[in-house]
């Protein structure tokens, strides 16, 4: 990429392609039941983000200014952020899924200078008081009665005036994107731009991803990263906090339509695709690969998927968080040929081979926090400990959260930035990295201690079983494992004493689920807003412990 800007790949993309489609914006159907689209080319959104910028610049936006961005996934969120990009401030990112106590909370922590939203993102600001540092307010859609501008202003603005715009460094802030909050507060993870370059070129060689390519992201922050890969972006007609509720037709057939070649989604989607009625007998020849990320994907779900692809076409997981993204990477036939009888046997979830240029250390377990390396930290080879990650797409810090910053940071030995994900894991022989679970949701009973991801393997292989969730109940002072079962949605109607019998049958074969003694049903467990996918195991726990 040239420059420092992530931007700059925008600009270059717009001069090697400049009429090719950057974002393909659904319409909706026609009477004949078609999908129609409306094309925004790479030139438009060059342009329309330069117009933008200057507008912003106009308006009193300066470079390191935080704008909260609170826009639909649609063309306006493409030019909205790259238009941010170009003018040197900083777009805020946080998933409308967490809620609205801990949206505004989050909008407090990081008090933007600018509100970028749509009506009803307004009017919540407007009725619970959110970001009132905010000078500048910017409504996407048509003009609304509390004042501000609209984004049609801004382009306005911007088209009447011309000159340079900020030179903008790799070091410089790019965005602060905030976690999901699934095992606590949400955090802004603050990025840079030589972090999103350095992203963008892993991609780019992990999984040789070429410009012209086509994208059907189902999550939309992974779409922002589409215009500086060069592929065209198709945004779905769904829900994004709802992803195990999406409607298959809407991915099935963008994807015939428009030979999509990359797909992003959760393991909640992938699974409600590959079981519906749309799936069978389906083909999705366009396809090269496709993601999945968010929570590890059952081997079952890989399976339907994969026999939607063509020959030699992998569905890919790769892990990571959104401090730290790609880590490592393993694709289906791997997991499929080899892996999976291992996590059936308790090994864990085998995550794959580290992405080159990235570091992992596998290091002693601790709760408290690690300045300063030691080569005294790692673990003996093979041996469960806590992941560390260092490498250019690490981001170094969270806004305005010195403690965490300090409890998930590590300086390492060249003064680079190491990363603690928080997960605990080991590398085998081979090098592949086995993810064994949350470090806080490890469970610590008489004595022993359980990680989630190996005992959960075990329960997971039962065929009437659709996931599992091993958490630790209080009883009478004491913490004891509790295996909490929910079944596969066809097998609902099953003996809960008969599987419970089985299940107990499994977990006896192996030495760290023996012990696993008590086993709850749920219906449908708790989840995370974001991917549907991650399980709400404190909660759980808490339920169990009732």
């Amino acid at each position: 990429m040239k420059g420092g800007n992530i931007a700059d790949a925008l600009r270059e993309m717009a001069r090697c392609q400049p009429g090719a489609t950057a974002v393909h914006i659904p319409l909706g159907r026609a009477g004949d039941g078609v999908l129609r689209y409306r094309h925004l080319s790479y030139r438009e959104l060059d342009e329309d983000s330069d117009c933008i910028a200057r507008g912003l610049r106009r308006m009193g936006l300066n470079q390191g200014s935080r704008a909260a961005v609170l826009v639909r996934p649609g063309g306006e969120l493409f030019a909205l952020t790259f238009g941010l990009f170009k003018a040197g401030a900083v777009p805020v990112l946080i998933d409308p899924g967490i809620g609205l106590r801990r949206m505004g909370g989050c909008l407090a922590e990081v008090e933007p200078d600018a509100f970028m939203g749509f009506p009803q993102a307004h009017l919540a600001r407007l009725m619970l008081g959110w970001a009132r540092s905010a000078r500048l307010q910017v409504t996407v859609g048509s003009r609304a009665p509390w004042g501000g501008v609209t984004l049609e202003d801004v382009r306005s603005s911007g088209a009447s005036v011309g000159g340079k715009l900020p030179t903008v460094r790799q070091e410089d802030t790019a965005a602060i994107l905030f976690t999901s909050g699934s095992t606590g507060a949400p955090k802004g993870a603050v990025y840079t731009h030589g972090n999103f370059a350095a992203q963008v070129e892993l991609l780019r060689r992990t999984f040789c991803i070429q410009p012209g390519e086509v994208d059907l992201p189902t999550f939309p922050l992974f779409a922002l990263f589409d215009p500086a890969l060069g592929m065209s972006t198709v945004l779905p007609r769904m829900d994004a906090t709802r992803p195990a509720q999406v409607d298959p037709r809407e991915i099935l057939e963008p994807i015939q339509k428009l030979h999509v070649t990359n797909l992003f989604g959760s393991p909640a989607l992938l699974h409600r695709v590959g079981r519906s009625p749309q799936a069978l007998g389906a083909t999705l020849p366009s396809l090269r690969r496709v993601f999945s990320a968010g929570a590890p994907v059952p081997a079952a779900t890989l399976e339907r998927i994969v026999r939607l692809l063509p020959p030699g076409t992998q569905v890919f997981t790769p892990y990571g968080a959104t401090e730290a993204l790609p880590v490592a990477v393993i694709g289906s036939d791997e997991v499929l040929r080899e892996t999976r009888y291992a996590t059936e046997r308790g090994a864990g979830t085998c995550v794959g081979k580290v992405v080159e240029g990235v570091r992992v250390e596998i290091i002693q377990i601790r709760d408290e926090p690690i300045p300063i390396w030691s080569d005294a930290l790692r673990v003996a080879p093979g041996e469960v400990g806590e992941i560390v990650v260092s490498g250019p797409q690490v981001t170094a810090a969270y806004f305005r959260r010195p403690d965490a910053t300090g409890l998930a940071k590590i300086r390492g030995p060249g003064g680079e930035v190491m990363h603690r994900m928080g997960d605990v894991g080991f590398l085998d022989e081979a090098g592949r990295l086995w993810f064994q679970g949350r470090k806080s949701q490890r469970i610590v009973a008489a004595g022993k201690t359980y990680f989630t991801e190996p005992c959960e393997g075990v329960f997971n292989a039962h065929p009437e079983v659709f996931r599992t969730a091993l958490v630790g109940a209080k009883r009478r002072g004491e913490v004891i494992p509790v295996l909490c079962v929910e079944l596969d949605s066809a097998c609902r109607g099953a003996s809960r004493k008969r599987v419970r019998a089985e299940l107990l049958e499994l977990g006896a074969r192996f030495s760290h689920t023996r012990n696993i003694q008590e086993i709850l049903f749920y219906d449908s467990f708790p989840v995370d807003i974001r991917h549907n996918s991650k399980i709400f195991r404190e909660k759980l726990a808490e339920w169990a412990s009732r």
